[in-house]
C-alpha cells in the first residue's frame, strides 16, 4: 500500500497577481472570489486538491500592501502568519516589471524562515515575446534559491500540470488533514458572501467595494422542492455608497443578486431563493468590533 503525503502551501504575493485565480484553477473549481480590483481576498481561504496519496492544502492570502486601515493590518498579518505555518510558499509574481516593495519584503521572509518556495510566473500568455520570460526567470532566480520555477496562466490553464507536480515533490508522509472529498474548510455562509462580494467588486465603481462587507444572515434548505433560502446584508461605509449599491429603481442590486444567485446554484447545486438588503456601518473597517463580525480577522 503506498503511503499517503501532504503538503501545506501558502499561496503569497502582491495584490493583483492572480493568486486566486491560480488557486481556482489548480482546485478545478472556484473556491477563492477573483477581481481585477487589488486586495480581493481579505482572508486566508483554505482550499484542498487530493490526487490518489497525496494531499495538497492551500492557503489563499491576501495580496502584501502597505496597509491604510485596520483590517488592511490583519490583512497583512494574515499573510504574516501563513509563512510561519506552512511546509512551503507559493510565490506568485508577473511576468514583467521591477519586484515591489512588498515583493522584496516577502523575499526576506523567506530566507528569515528558511522556506522551500516555488516561484510561479504568473500571466504568461500576457508576454509579447518568450525571450522576455527567460529574462524574468534569471532575473528573479538571482534572488532566491528557489526549488522550482513554473510559468503559468492561471486564465488559460498554462503549466498548472507542472506547478501541480513540483509541489507534490514537497509533500513529506503524512495522513491527510481532510477527507479526500473536501475542496475548501469555508463554510457555506463564508463562501455565498464571498460571492455576493465577488459580483459587488466586479460591478461597482473602484473606490467603493473595499468598503464593502457581506454577512449572511440565513441560509436553510427547504424540507421540499430542493430550493434554499439565503437572506444576506450588504455592509458599507456611506449613505452615498448604499444609494449606488442598490442602484436607480433598485437595478444594480437586482443585478448583483442575479448573478450571485445564478453562481450559488453551480457552486451548491440547488436552486437558490437569494435576498440581499444594504445597510450603513461607518468607517467599519477601522472598528476592531464590526471586523469580528464579519469574520475578517
Amino acid at each position: 500500500m503506498n503511503q499517503t503525503r501532504t503538503a501545506f502551501i501558502s499561496i503569497v504575493g502582491c495584490p493583483n497577481v492572480g493568486k486566486s485565480s491560480l488557486l481556482n484553477r489548480m482546485l478545478g473549481q472556484k473556491v477563492a472570489i477573483v477581481s481585477s480590483k487589488p486586495q480581493t481576498t481579505r482572508t486566508r481561504i483554505i482550499g484542498v486538491l487530493t490526487q490518489e496519496e497525496t494531499q495538497l492544502v492551500f492557503t489563499d492570502t491576501p495580496g502584501f500592501h502597505r496597509p491604510h486601515n485596520k483590517l488592511g493590518e490583519k490583512m497583512v498579518k494574515a499573510v504574516g502568519d501563513s509563512i510561519a505555518d506552512v511546509d512551503t510558499c507559493l510565490f506568485v509574481v508577473e511576468p514583467q516589471g521591477e519586484l515591489r516593495q512588498a515583493e522584496q519584503e516577502l523575499l526576506r521572509r523567506f530566507q528569515a524562515e528558511k522556506l522551500p518556495v516555488i516561484l510561479a510566473i504568473n500571466k504568461i500568455d500576457l508576454l509579447p515575446r518568450r525571450e522576455l520570460l527567460m529574462e524574468r526567470i534569471l532575473q528573479l532566480s538571482s534572488l532566491y534559491d528557489f526549488a522550482a520555477v513554473v510559468p503559468v496562466s492561471a486564465m488559460k490553464g498554462d503549466g498548472i500540470e507542472a506547478l501541480l507536480e513540483e509541489l507534490k515533490k514537497l509533500a513529506t508522509p503524512s495522513l491527510h488533514f481532510f477527507p479526500d472529498d473536501t475542496l475548501t474548510d469555508q463554510p457555506e455562509r463564508v463562501l455565498a458572501a464571498e460571492i455576493i462580494r465577488e459580483k459587488l467588486l466586479r460591478l461597482l465603481d473602484q473606490e467603493i467595494p473595499h468598503g464593502i462587507a457581506v454577512s449572511v444572515e440565513k441560509m436553510r434548505e427547504r424540507e421540499s422542492g430542493g430550493l434554499m433560502d439565503i437572506e444576506a446584508t450588504i455592509y458599507c461605509e456611506r449613505e452615498s455608497h448604499k444609494g449606488i449599491i442598490i442602484g436607480k429603481k433598485g437595478a444594480m442590486l437586482k443585478k448583483v443578486s442575479t448573478y450571485a444567485r445564478e453562481d450559488m446554484e453551480r457552486f451548491f447545486g440547488c436552486r437558490i431563493n437569494l435576498q440581499c438588503w444594504v445597510k450603513v456601518k461607518e468607517d467599519w473597517r477601522n472598528r476592531e468590533g464590526l471586523i469580528h463580525n464579519f469574520g475578517l480577522d
